[in-house]
């Protein structure tokens, strides 16, 4: 059984950092693709991050290019955003996710995701 759990959040004041970190088990996929997305009440889940992890391809959503980094650890079994400079805006319940070959439920940078973690509150106040 997959399990994605993600860990790192909380609260932040603007301009500071966080790093969120997401533990994948019971996966099969050798070389999937995975990533970040975020979602506040009574808004549609946005990209945030994503990486192709059979050649590092990254793909970030425009608000948070140059501010949040995505990567893997070389076993492949953790994933992690790293938060930079956040913005009030950033607040939203985060979820890490990776591909599924036999039932995606979103798509994103052409990478098919199925498996979602329980997500991680981010709170940024000004």
């Amino acid at each position: 059984q997959v399990q994605l759990v993600e860990s790192g959040g909380g609260s932040v004041l603007a301009g500071g950092s966080l790093r969120l970190s997401c533990v994948i088990s019971g996966y099969t996929l050798s070389s999937p693709c995975m990533g970040w997305f975020r979602q506040v009440p009574g808004k549609e889940r946005e990209g945030v991050a994503l990486i192709y992890t059979d050649n590092g391809r990254r793909f970030y959503a425009d608000s948070v290019k140059g501010r949040f980094t995505i990567s893997q650890e070389n076993t492949k079994n953790t994933m992690y955003l790293e938060m930079n400079n956040v913005k009030p805006e950033d607040t939203a319940m985060y979820y890490c996710a990776a591909e599924s070959e036999t039932s995606p439920t979103g798509s994103w940078h052409g990478c098919g995701v199925g498996y979602w973690g329980q997500g991680t509150q981010v709170t940024v106040s000004s």
